[in-house]
């Protein structure tokens, strides 16, 4: 269970890092990204290993990866300016 927990720390880490490195101009500073990440994939491992019980080691990583990349989508930015309505 420990290995689990630090793989997914580890996936956490790797995907905020792709999001930073591709993303860098509509995300946050990179320790709110690196941190968002990596809680992310934690929280993701817990709730999937919770759910499904010992012994599930791949779908806990894949729920790890899917909770941290929507943690990390929350923090993305509008690319371009904000437009107004006319009626606003």
């Amino acid at each position: 269970m420990i290995l689990e927990a630090l793989g997914s720390a580890v996936l956490g880490l790797v995907l905020a890092w792709a999001a930073a490195h591709r993303l860098s101009h509509r995300l946050p500073t990179r320790p709110l990204v690196f941190s968002t990440g990596i809680a992310g994939a934690l929280f993701g491992d817990f709730v999937t290993h919770t759910a499904l019980g010992p012994g599930t080691a791949w779908p806990s990583l894949l729920g790890a990866a899917i909770i941290s990349a929507a943690s990390l989508s929350l923090l993305l930015r509008p690319a371009g300016r904000l437009r107004r309505s006319a009626t606003a």
